[in-house]
């Protein structure tokens, strides 16, 4: 007995990121408005890849999760602690997301992975700072598998949108936004904020709806329910091999969307991809 109660008071006094199921401190994007002057910010490609947070040791999902990554692919990380993405390319999410749930960790399919950094969380200052030191850092720490996400200044709208056209032209998702004076702290922020030229969510799979003429056998629709109860089909973009093994019910998905009907649904709701793991609320990118 007074082994196991000395077990749990060492659990207890872990840091909240070392405790598995925890969800590490994470900022929160919100989304960019009509009308905001975009020269104060510092503006990067908003990846597709799966957010995580380094604590010096381990990698951690956005919900809490342990990252089984292989020793060889943080060694010589810096003990602070990170905000950024495991990616690979444009359109790969998928295969980040598969590998980094395999365990125990593939070693030679990691090669392909880098932490793109964006963020020092613990660090005091404003982001123009954080992102000073950060580069430091990045570059004195010399890894292949962590890289720094670029940064640039846009000094006006028109600028902004011409950047968003060629990002999604070339099949990225969109843009982030980093207020410079803008300090890191844990929930949403208005000085964090993401620019797409579309919405997206998440929503549970609750049906499985035939599909009809060429996807007869398969198929047709996903019906999906919102967090509010809410149910509507998502029959667009998914892929063949999803038609034929649809996500299963109880999955959550990610899907976009082009504003709200009369009614409150989404508009032209669009299968995105399949969620690993449900958000913590209000916690996260």
């Amino acid at each position: 007995m007074a082994r196991l109660l000395l077990l749990l008071l060492c659990a207890c006094l872990l840091p909240a990121e070392a405790r598995a199921g925890t969800a590490p401190p994470l900022m929160l994007a919100g989304q960019w408005r009509d009308g905001t002057d975009p020269a104060p910010y510092w503006i990067s490609e908003k990846l597709d890849g799966v957010r995580a947070r380094w604590d010096g040791k381990a990698l951690w999902t956005r919900a809490g999760n342990r990252i089984s990554a292989p020793p060889g692919f943080t060694r010589g990380w810096p003990q602070q602690p990170l905000d950024g993405e495991l990616w690979i390319a444009r359109g790969r999410f998928d295969e980040v997301s598969a590998i980094i749930r395999t365990t125990p960790a593939r070693p030679q399919e990691w090669h392909a992975i880098r932490f793109m950094a964006f963020d020092l969380p613990a660090h005091p200052g404003t982001f123009s700072q954080r992102l000073a030191a950060l580069q430091v850092l990045v570059r004195a720490t010399d890894r292949p598998g962590l890289a720094l996400i670029p940064q640039q200044r846009m000094p006006n709208t028109a600028h902004l949108q011409r950047l968003l056209q060629s990002v999604v032209a070339a099949d990225g998702e969109g843009l982030m936004l980093h207020h410079q004076n803008n300090r890191y702290l844990p929930g949403r922020s208005e000085g964090l904020l993401k620019l797409k030229p579309w919405q997206d969510a998440e929503a549970w799979v609750v049906g499985h709806l035939p599909g009809k003429g060429k996807y007869s056998g398969m198929l047709g629709a996903l019906l999906v329910q919102r967090s509010d109860g809410a149910r509507f089909r998502i029959g667009s973009g998914l892929k063949d091999a999803q038609r034929a093994n649809p996500p299963g019910i109880g999955t959550l998905v990610t899907y976009r969307y082009n504003g709200y009907t009369a009614t409150g649904l989404p508009r032209f709701a669009r299968f995105l991809r399949v969620r690993d793991e449900a958000p913590p609320p209000e916690r996260g990118r």
